[in-house]
């Protein structure tokens, strides 16, 4: 099923994976994920790293029906998106940041595309964020809200 994406959906980062390498299986895997759970895009547009030029990633991709737009090497400006985007994570967090473990770096790293994606404003979209965190109506009841609390804890491990 094909899914035409609005300005503010096209403004989120869907998924960052981090590892200590990075190949054509775990491509793979996390757009399999994304596409489960968000649709299949039109196009894929990549850089032209290993990963994303793997006989089969673009053998999976052609199978599935999804374009690849590969940019050109040494042009960043073909694709100022994500030329922004990867300049805002390594400003705000990467440079900022020493990781201790890999573990430490999965959760500060999630922790902060989460906030990109739901808090701050952009300038396209009327200084509003791309998906704002929707609100919650918690009964009035203390123990349901600590219940809840204690819930999402749990499954913070498994959703990141």
């Amino acid at each position: 099923m094909r899914q035409a994406l609005k300005v503010s959906e096209r403004r989120v980062c869907r998924a960052i994976e981090v590892a200590r390498r990075l190949g054509s299986d775990e491509v793979l895997y996390c757009l399999t994920e994304l596409f489960v759970t968000r649709g299949q895009s039109d196009y894929l547009r990549a850089d032209n790293g290993p990963e994303f030029t793997a006989r089969a990633v673009r053998k999976w991709l052609s199978r599935v029906g999804v374009k690849t737009l590969y940019l050109e090497p040494g042009r960043p400006w073909k694709n100022g998106y994500n030329e922004s985007f990867n300049g805002k994570l390594r400003d705000e967090l990467l440079n900022r940041e020493i990781f201790y473990t890999l573990r430490e770096a999965q959760i500060l790293i999630e922790r902060w595309r989460q906030e990109y994606n739901t808090v701050r404003p952009r300038s396209a979209l009327g200084y509003r964020p791309p998906a704002p965190e929707p609100m919650e109506v918690i009964p009035g009841n203390p123990s349901y809200a600590r219940l809840r609390q204690d819930l999402w804890l749990d499954l913070t491990p498994i959703l990141t």
